[in-house]
């Protein structure tokens, strides 16, 4: 039986998810035989893991030589975990060099990377999947095919908040993404899948986008404000604050950033409340869709618990999605000190946030009913299971219409684009005027 050839660019934490896939499940569809990773220490854990699953030793490659590792080791498939801003460009070589791309979301970060992945696409003919798993996620697929079967009629307005916990949203503020020259913002690194799943949800494209925001939690100047004296430059050290991130006490992080930094000099835990955080971590959006649907969506990387809720508007009533995924952040003691002392504090089970999912649907006239979801304890609650399947597999007939194209990261880079761009002017933006010719094709396809 025929493998199909991949090879793997950029070897950080996402990277063990395809991986594992390659040296697991689909084992018998795929071999991975190359890394191109510019970290020796990086790239060794993993050609570790896969000799210790019992395969061959993949190659390892620097960035400068991805063209001849394309050559050299006969690749199919390069699947792409590098830093936002390097997806453009490491996507046009493997492109050229005659490989087709999976890449991680987000596509790229702004409009003349876009521009030039569209450009080698053309030029090549080759195919680039992006892999936004939260499509998979049995409740945002749910969501889907409520809408989709037209139980709440025409879509007018989608109301949308995202709320990212100091465990989580903290982090995104510790490593490279919290400056924008690298991510594009949360608006891009992140957004990029909600912006995702509400253009597969209501099955529209954006076309104005107005934003406000701005870094008011983060930062070395808010917290001068708030009084937080002195600060560490990093977490891994013998402190005791609840944001520090101690590199120290996860295997996995030890083995591929606080080992591997002397390499590089890239520090994994740096901190939150220091110099240099060109992100935003309050964000607020209106976008304006073709179809006359309006987005109203919140972004939040503070809050004390994590998850989402959405708000589907339509001609014949309302659809309610309301996701938590930790209730709560606890310090490493168990009890935050700014909590009161005397209160219960045991977690998410049997707290007033447990963790869970709920879609309400309630149609004019009707009481509201609830629709059963699927789905697991696995990754994005077993989407990562059903996105690995269409990666590796090859997509099958989804009524839902879940595989992902270069194009569908095209239009959900573009609200954040946009909307970074609109943060800088304090203007609306317009789409079709970010310069990128398949989303003005768009455009003009839909006033036509």
């Amino acid at each position: 039986m025929s493998h199909r050839r991949y090879a793997l660019v950029g070897a950080g934490h996402r990277a063990q998810m395809y991986v594992d896939a390659i040296i697991g499940r689909y084992a018998d569809d795929a071999v991975l035989v190359a890394i191109c990773e510019p970290n020796p220490v990086r790239a060794q854990y993993y050609v570790d893991r896969v000799v210790e699953a019992g395969f061959a030793a993949p190659a390892v490659y620097g960035p400068d030589n991805l063209e001849a590792m394309v050559r050299d080791e006969r690749v199919d498939r390069v699947v792409i975990c590098a830093r936002d801003d390097l997806h453009a460009p490491l996507i046009v070589r493997a492109l050229d060099a005659g490989a087709d791309v999976v890449v991680e979301k987000p596509l790229t970060i702004d409009a003349p990377s876009a521009v030039a992945i569209e450009d080698a696409i053309d030029r090549t003919g080759r195919e680039v999947v992006i892999t936004f798993n939260y499509r998979y996620s049995p409740r945002n697929s749910a969501l889907r095919q409520v809408i989709q079967d037209g139980a709440i009629g025409e879509i007018t307005s989608v109301d949308f908040s995202w709320v990212l916990d100091t465990k989580h949203g903290a982090d995104y503020f510790r490593r490279w993404h919290r400056e924008k020259e690298h991510s594009g913002g949360l608006l891009v690194h992140k957004a990029s899948h909600h912006f995702d799943l509400v253009n597969w949800w209501i099955r529209s494209v954006p076309r104005r986008v107005y934003a406000s925001g701005a870094l008011r939690f983060y930062g070395a100047d808010n917290a001068a404000a708030r009084g937080l004296g002195e600060r560490p430059v990093r977490g891994t050290h013998d402190g005791g604050d609840a944001f520090e991130l101690d590199l120290r006490d996860d295997e996995r992080l030890k083995a591929l950033y606080l080992d591997a930094e002397r390499h590089d000099g890239y520090l994994r835990d740096r901190d939150v409340f220091g110099e240099g955080i060109t992100i935003e971590d309050n964000l607020a959006l209106i976008v304006d869709y073709a179809s006359g649907a309006t987005l109203s969506y919140s972004l939040n990387a503070h809050s004390p618990w994590e998850g989402y809720r959405v708000a589907v508007n339509g001609t014949l009533g309302r659809a309610e999605l309301e996701v938590v995924e930790r209730g709560a952040v606890l310090a490493d003691e168990g009890l935050h000190p700014v909590l009161d002392p005397s209160a219960s504090h045991a977690g998410t089970t049997g707290s007033l946030r447990p963790e869970g999912e709920r879609l309400i649907v309630q149609r004019h006239w009707e009481a509201a009913c609830e629709v059963p979801l699927g789905g697991n304890s696995d990754g994005h609650g077993g989407g990562d299971a059903l996105l690995l399947a269409d990666v590796f597999e090859g997509p099958g007939d989804d009524p839902l219409a879940r595989p992902a194209d270069w194009r569908d990261g095209v239009r959900s880079i573009a609200v954040g684009i946009a909307g970074n761009r609109s943060l800088e002017t304090g203007l609306p933006v317009q789409v079709a005027d970010l310069g990128i010719r398949f989303l003005a094709a768009d455009d003009a396809a839909l006033r036509a």
